[in-house]
């Protein structure tokens, strides 16, 4: 993409972000989504929104998202120590539920910069490869940060990570984290939500209410699910675009894929 074009399709993702009510968002009203971050597949029938790692690539004629961890370091990722959020020991921080992911310090203007300059190549080449938006992941890496960082601190990374994004022609979409309320959409700059495990915690409201019902894309996993999945279907006030995965989010063809959908 041209740097002109860039700037073209930057200027219409702004366009979609209005703070203060639920808006049209960028997301297709129309079929349901595949979360394929372990690794692209053939899309199943339906499906019209796509969500892969930013070293994949988009399926084409669907509406692509790109995750990139915009919160934690990826796994085997090497980032300068301090850049990421000391532990008691002095060394980097894990998360605990994925012990090879350190927190990355955005509790400072100095460290959200240096941060942001080596997530942005990520951003670019999502933008490059022709995805639509994306997902900035562990926005919620506050709540595990022991202290040191706080919700400001997120939502203000948050913002410059979505800013950098539009730069690049790409909406974004907030990651969990339904505490924020209408912070995430109002005050980072979100368009839609990617949610797991809304209805186990009993908190798809919380992101319905914000990016109305057609902007949220909800996953489950089948190891941890609260009621049966029919049930959890039929539930008038879910998120439209509602599927159930393996937690590992293995391809299509492996022994233990799960990928359902409520259509």
């Amino acid at each position: 993409m041209c740097p002109n074009a860039f700037a073209f399709a930057a200027v219409a993702v702004a366009a979609l972000w209005v703070p203060g009510s639920v808006q049209a968002g960028p997301l297709p009203d129309e079929g349901t989504v595949d979360y394929q971050l372990g690794g692209g597949y053939p899309p199943p029938p339906g499906v019209t929104i796509i969500v892969r790692d930013s070293t994949d690539k988009p399926e084409p004629g669907l509406f692509n998202i790109c995750y990139v961890n915009g919160f934690q370091t990826q796994p085997g990722e090497v980032w300068p120590k301090a850049l990421l959020v000391p532990g008691p020991d002095g060394q980097p921080l894990v998360d605990p539920g994925w012990p090879d992911e350190f927190l990355l310090d955005v509790s400072t203007e100095r460290s959200r910069e240096l941060n942001l300059t080596r997530i942005e190549p990520s951003i670019q080449v999502c933008a490059r490869k022709g995805f639509d938006a994306v997902e900035f992941d562990n926005l919620d890496s506050y709540t595990r940060s022991r202290g040191h960082l706080n919700r400001t601190d997120a939502l203000v990374f948050a913002k410059l990570l979505v800013a950098t994004a539009r730069k690049y022609g790409l909406t974004a979409g907030q990651k969990n984290a339904s505490e924020l309320g209408t912070e995430g959409r109002d005050e980072a700059g979100f368009s839609f939500a990617i949610v797991e495990e809304c209805d186990r915690w009993r908190e798809c409201d919380a992101y319905t209410s914000v990016y109305g019902a057609t902007q949220v894309i909800y996953i489950e996993y089948a190891d941890d699910l609260r009621i049966d999945f029919a049930t959890a279907c039929a539930q008038p006030q879910r998120p439209r675009k509602m599927i159930i995965r393996d937690r590992m989010l293995l391809p299509a063809g492996s022994a233990d894929q799960d990928f359902r959908t409520c259509d």
